[in-house]
């Protein structure tokens, strides 16, 4: 057996300490090493939980020589400049989405990874489930006809008020939130090609950033993505494809359970057919395809994490903001602080 990935856990946010800390620690192949925070107190608390170390400041993992590969669950803002400072310290990076905040700065942190051999990867972790699998299965061998569109929702509840989310130097936003989600299940399902037909951001009473929004996208032969999100909503998380002959319904698309039994509702002229999958552990299956990427030295091909980029930035680019302070404004383009 190869020695496992050695990981350092740069922050201590909630996914860390509730998802990926414990999938690092059960998965065959991973070992979490070091957990890194600005508060070194809340570094030791959550170390010693894992049996590992703490250290005070994200620079001090960097420089650690038993330490293979980061985890950045930061602020969005933060992700770009940690990783190509990880990159630079010939460690492998395994990053929240997004990966960075422009298009142009997701491609360069990628030719960076290339040029050195390191692995660079998103921490999007619903493709690696079963179900999307199936979905496609389904889809290639024409359960719903030809497909026509997709429609893909995620949202949640309204957060606390001092929540990273509502700050716009952290990155915060609806769109790199919960938007990430629907634009990559949009590219996952439907490739590469999409364009920005149309899209709006809204503002909740008294927010900096975006709270809501919508975009339509579209392929040259028509196919179409109609894409939802929000931080203040009734929780939705659902993926629908459309063909000329029926659709697929995927329930919990984008953040099931280990313990789930998936449900994929096939629609069609028959009637309604329930396909019940066995449960599956994506977060598991994202770090044993990250550290199988670390091992081979070798990253999945990437055009999914650049053409997630592009959309993202033309959503921004292209939306156009609603205030809820303001009903009737129409605005010119989205332009508030990153």
């Amino acid at each position: 057996m190869p020695p496992p990935v050695r990981i350092a856990v740069l922050g201590c946010a909630a996914i860390a300490r509730r998802r990926m800390l414990p999938a690092f620690a059960r998965t065959p192949g991973a070992t979490p090493v070091v957990v890194a925070s600005r508060d070194a107190a809340r570094a030791e608390e959550l170390a010693r939980a894992y049996g590992c170390r703490s250290v005070q400041g994200y620079a001090a993992a960097l420089d650690a020589p038993d330490v293979d590969a980061v985890y950045l669950p930061l602020p969005a803002a933060l992700h770009a400049d940690w990783a190509e400072a990880a990159l630079r310290a010939g460690k492998h990076v395994l990053a929240e989405k997004p990966l960075a905040l422009d298009p142009e700065r997701t491609d360069r942190l990628l030719e960076l990874a290339a040029a050195r051999g390191l692995v660079v990867a998103e921490n999007v972790m619903f493709p690696h489930h079963r179900q999307h699998s199936a979905v496609r299965t389904l889809v290639r061998a024409g359960a719903i006809g030809e497909l026509r569109s997709l429609h893909a929702s995620f949202a949640v509840p309204r957060l606390p008020d001092e929540d990273i989310r509502y700050r716009p130097e952290l990155g915060g936003g609806a769109l790199w939130d919960t938007g990430v989600y629907p634009v990559r299940a949009a590219v996952h399902h439907l490739g590469g090609g999409l364009r920005v037909a149309g899209a709006v951001l809204a503002r909740g009473p008294g927010r900096l950033v975006d709270t809501a929004g919508s975009a339509l996208l579209v392929r040259d032969d028509g196919v179409s993505a109609q894409l939802s999100f929000g931080l203040d909503h009734p929780y939705r998380n659902v993926c629908e494809l459309w063909g000329t002959r029926g659709r697929l319904v995927i329930e919990r698309a984008f953040t099931p359970p280990a313990d789930l039994t998936p449900l994929v509702r096939l629609e069609d002229g028959t009637g309604t057919r329930e396909i019940r999958l066995p449960p599956d552990d994506q977060v598991q299956n994202t770090v044993r395809a990250f550290c199988a990427a670390v091992r081979a030295r070798r990253t999945a091909p990437d055009g999914a994490i650049r053409e997630q980029a592009r959309l993202l930035h033309a959503i921004r680019h292209r939306a156009h903001m609603r205030s809820a302070d303001d009903p009737a404004s129409t605005g010119a383009p989205y332009r508030a602080a990153r």
